[in-house]
């Protein structure tokens, strides 16, 4: 098929490469605006841009497909299908009717549950014992179109990085199963009941809150690694948590309750196994406690 391939990040880029390892005719790759990053803020292009340009794909970066102009260069592409993934754009109806068989999307939640922007972070927050994939047919609504095949996995304790890995992964197997016989995937319209929204995480959710239980703690610190990273303040300085198990004591919520840094919780508490200072490297509870100490009784 000649497909249009949108999206951004690296949860994007095993999908881009899976539809070229099959064969597919990917003629042109959208994926948003390189943007200023590193120390010395350099525009950066998106892994799919980069991955596109290796791959010798023609990269359209627009910062909105609302103008007339980029819709029209849009369509003259002549695609059979756009086949989207965390693109991060809002599609206009006139680029999801452009293509013969419009825009499928890659959609890292199992709808109507986690509809919006960040389906993993939330599913972990939630405590949900599994998400999954839906490869989706795209229409005007927020995630509200008809799926046309999904499949379920574990969250099994993984971090955000890990579940997107294996997201990713898996939506990547999925869409290129879908292309190979679209007849054999009639879409099905998504119930009404179980709708849920996944707002976009702001940096600020990333502070730690020791007045929840301890297992939403740890959540916490799974549903924010790798970024923005769940951290503390002490002495004046950030330090994340990347890592963290639970274990049972009890205390004054935020407070230090033994020598190994064992924070307690409203309820229960965590013991952080891997923490980052700010422009230091990971390390273990125990190497960070050697160069910067945080007795017991300490409140964060």
């Amino acid at each position: 098929m000649r497909i249009i391939f949108m999206g951004t990040p690296d949860f994007s880029v095993p999908v881009l490469q899976a539809l070229v390892d099959a064969g597919h005719d990917v003629v042109a790759s959208y994926s948003q605006p390189p943007r200023r990053a590193g120390r010395g803020k350099a525009l950066t292009p998106s892994p799919v841009q980069a991955r596109a340009e290796a791959l010798g794909i023609a990269v359209r970066t627009p910062v909105s497909l609302r103008e007339p102009q980029a819709q029209a260069e849009f369509a003259a592409f002549g695609a059979d299908v756009a086949v989207v993934a965390a693109y991060g754009l809002i599609l206009p109806r006139a680029v999801l009717d452009a293509p013969v068989r419009g825009c499928l999307n890659v959609h890292a939640s199992l709808l109507p549950r986690w509809r919006g922007a960040a389906p993993i972070q939330r599913a972990i927050l939630a405590g949900d014992a599994e998400t999954g994939v839906c490869i989706m047919q795209m229409e005007a609504g927020l995630d509200t179109g008809p799926v046309l095949l999904r499949e379920t996995t574990p969250v099994a304790g993984k971090t955000a990085g890990a579940l997107t890995d294996d997201l990713s992964a898996m939506g990547a197997r999925l869409m290129v199963q879908v292309l190979a016989d679209f007849e054999g995937f009639p879409p099905v319209v998504q119930p009404e009941e179980g709708v849920t929204y996944a707002a976009k995480i702001d940096k600020s959710e990333a502070r730690l809150d020791f007045s929840q239980d301890a297992e939403a703690v740890e959540r916490q610190v799974r549903a924010f690694n790798p970024v923005p990273g769940a951290f503390f303040e002490v002495a004046g300085e950030r330090v994340k948590i990347l890592a963290a198990e639970l274990v049972p004591f009890s205390g004054t919520a935020g407070t230090i309750i033994d020598p190994i840094l064992t924070i307690a919780c409203a309820t229960g508490a965590i013991r952080p196994t891997l923490l980052q200072r700010a422009g230091r490297g990971v390390m273990t509870a125990a190497e960070l406690l050697r160069g910067f100490p945080i007795p017991a009784g300490t409140q964060l």
